[in-house]
């Protein structure tokens, strides 16, 4: 889980970057660089597809933890039901 927030940190500096490329998307300025604006964009893409798959991860990480509490939590209750008194116990 800290694996996503590590990324996401080191992206973040990536984000200003790509908005100091060219603050303009205006072809008449001065300044006004093409080239530039393109990797802006790129790098904007990069960063949004990015952020997408770390949610993705984050949320399968989620459920995965849901999942394996649960499974935890059955198998803690059934050890219980089996221990109370007048139940037979399941000895395979």
């Amino acid at each position: 889980m800290k694996k996503w927030l590590i990324v996401f940190a080191a992206l973040l500096p990536l984000s200003g970057m790509a908005n100091m490329l060219n603050n303009t998307n205006q072809p008449n300025q001065p300044g006004y660089n093409p080239s530039q604006q393109r990797m802006q964009t790129q790098m904007q893409i990069q960063q949004q597809q990015q952020q997408s798959k770390l949610q993705q991860d984050q949320q399968q990480q989620t459920q995965q933890i849901q999942r394996k509490m649960q499974e935890q939590r059955s198998s803690a209750q059934q050890r219980v039901i089996n221990t109370q008194p007048g139940q037979q116990q399941n000895r395979n």
